[in-house]
């Protein structure tokens, strides 16, 4: 998404000192990594405020603030905890939050030494977090990018991204792994989502251990084998089979995860994004010699 608001130190000192005086005298500063859905800053020693970015992800702000502190008491790391939530002011147009801040580095701002064992901390975080009740939970839709919806809603910009790669990858294989995630249908019960379980979410201690999992701005109800792509994102042979034997999945759910991997890696490929384009192409030679 191109449209970002700007935001700078300035806007956000503006409006934490209106609607939040208590707080007005803290520092604010810029995070090393800000991630794309939100801009995020330090708010003194011990908060962040995380602000949208884009239309399309100002309703995250309210989905977080809601549910974070239902899901806290029941997962075995912590997670965010929305401490306010801002109104739209000073030109910025969406509500904004002000979670606590968790000290450490994300595992894409450091090596991970141990990644079987990163492995098994994932599957168990995200086996507890399917356990939670999801009454009142929200569908997959527009909100999270329908993380957790069918792939049939990305079938048309997957076909048309194998089509632009023809000649530059192997189209045949890639086509049947995403006609096997197409077939492969979810018939189970919906359970929560992460929606975005990824290097830049996963935050490590000093030794490289999982120590908590951030932004939830994507959960819903509905299939979570969109929660199983970081198989092919971070984690390498060994380190996937730990996160497979891990994880409550069937052959399907597996296939399908195959598909939320193939589908990012073909869309950015196909549009030359220089940037995370290396990462990508990591991805779908994973995926194609795991296929082979």
């Amino acid at each position: 998404m191109s449209d970002k608001f700007p935001i700078d130190v300035g806007l956000v000192k503006r409006l934490v000192a209106g609607q939040f005086p208590q707080w007005a005298g803290l520092e604010v500063r810029p995070v090393a990594s800000s991630g794309w859905d939100n801009f995020t800053f330090h708010l003194g020693k011990t908060m962040k405020v995380r602000l949208p970015s884009a239309a399309g992800y100002a309703k995250q702000t309210d989905k977080e603030y809601f549910w974070l502190p239902r899901f806290a008491p029941q997962l075995p790391l912590p997670i965010p905890a929305p401490l306010a939530v801002g109104e739209p002011a000073e030109t910025y147009p969406w509500r904004w939050a002000v979670y606590d801040w968790i000290d450490g580095l994300t595992a894409m701002q450091r090596d991970v030494p141990d990644l079987v064992g990163l492995a098994r901390d994932v599957a168990g975080f995200l086996t507890a977090y399917q356990k939670i009740d999801t009454a009142g939970g929200p569908p997959p839709g527009p909100h999270n990018f329908f993380r957790g919806g069918p792939l049939t809603v990305y079938d048309g910009e997957t076909r048309a991204a194998l089509m632009a790669l023809e000649g530059r990858i192997d189209t045949a294989t890639a086509r049947k792994i995403w006609e096997e995630a197409l077939a492969a249908h979810w018939d189970g019960a919906p359970v929560w989502v992460h929606g975005d379980i990824a290097a830049g979410n996963l935050l490590l201690d000093e030794a490289g251990k999982l120590e908590a999992v951030l932004d939830f701005g994507c959960c819903a109800v509905g299939d979570p084998a969109c929660d199983l792509v970081l198989s092919w994102t971070l984690l390498d042979e060994g380190s996937r089979k730990a996160f497979r034997a891990g994880m409550p999945a069937d052959e399907a759910m597996w296939a399908r995860a195959r598909g939320w991997g193939l589908w990012k890696a073909l869309i950015v490929l196909a549009a030359d994004n220089e940037k995370t384009k290396p990462e990508q192409q990591r991805v779908l030679d994973a995926l194609l010699a795991e296929r082979a």
